[in-house]
């Protein structure tokens, strides 16, 4: 089964030859295909090792165990860290979540380790942005919470109904687009850090304009994992790339959050 989708080709590369692993192991001077005879019970010939394929129910359960692990880190980070290093957390958590995220989405195997390690980090960093949020404008985060997952159940809908769906085009496009707004985020954080107003989150119009821009392709971005979760099932995926596909959801749903809580701030006004 081919995909428009590089990362998940190579993942569907990977899982073919860890099932010709288990059914043709290399031979005695590396020379692979060659079929290996395993030892029989009772006379039997004993069945080769197999490696037990990724379901749709495997994802559901570990998207929702890192969800788990995401908010009761959140909820942890909101009550311990004081109020006087809310910034410091934030910043803190934000780059080392960058940073695990590019290995994750680069890495050729799954770690589940790195994906949970991942999880608790954007849990500090989701906590301490709701505090900063909802200490300024109350409800906030109720509501920005509320809308994120209205947006993932209403996206996982269209797709089940085929309103939606995940063609070469699309997908190249909304690597470009996707790829592109990274850029403009960290260009704009950097430049923040030493002053530098480019007007893109400071509740302006451009902020706005900008910040639906944001809420559209995180919400379309669903598409591409659902599609993701769609071949490597029938890409026969081990199980464990349940585990990636499940980060690819979360990634997803923390942006498509911080964008709405972002842009909910912008029309709260100041008290």
């Amino acid at each position: 089964m081919k995909t428009s989708n590089p990362v998940l080709a190579r993942l569907g590369q990977a899982a073919e030859r860890e099932r010709s692993a288990g059914y043709a192991p290399a031979g005695p001077y590396g020379q692979p295909g060659i079929p290996q005879q395993y030892p029989s019970q009772a006379g039997y010939p004993a069945a080769p090792p197999t490696v037990a394929p990724m379901t749709v129910d495997d994802v559901v359960v570990k998207t929702v165990a890192l969800l788990g692990i995401l908010g009761i880190t959140a909820a942890a980070a909101w009550v311990l860290v004081p109020d006087a290093l809310v910034g410091t957390a934030w910043i803190g958590a934000a780059v080392v979540g960058l940073v695990l995220g590019l290995i994750i989405s680069f890495s050729r195997m799954a770690n589940p380790a790195l994906v949970i390690a991942y999880a608790l980090v954007e849990g500090v960093f989701v906590g301490m942005v709701s505090k900063a949020f909802e200490n300024r404008y109350d409800g906030i985060v109720l509501q920005a919470a509320a809308a994120s997952f209205g947006i993932f159940f209403l996206m996982a809908m269209l797709y089940k109904a085929k309103v939606i769906r995940a063609t070469p085009a699309f997908v190249k496009g909304m690597i470009a687009v996707i790829t592109g707004l990274f850029a403009v985020m960290l260009i704009n954080f950097v430049l923040a850090m030493f002053g530098v107003n480019t007007g893109l989150r400071d509740g302006s119009p451009l902020a706005i304009g900008f910040s639906l821009v944001c809420i559209v392709v995180a919400s379309l971005s669903f598409v591409l994992s659902f599609k993701e979760i769609e071949d490597g099932v029938r890409m026969g995926l081990p199980q464990r790339y349940s585990w990636v596909a499940a980060f690819g959801i979360l990634v997803s749903l923390v942006w498509l959050y911080i964008e709405i809580l972002r842009l909910l701030s912008f029309f709260q006004g100041d008290d």
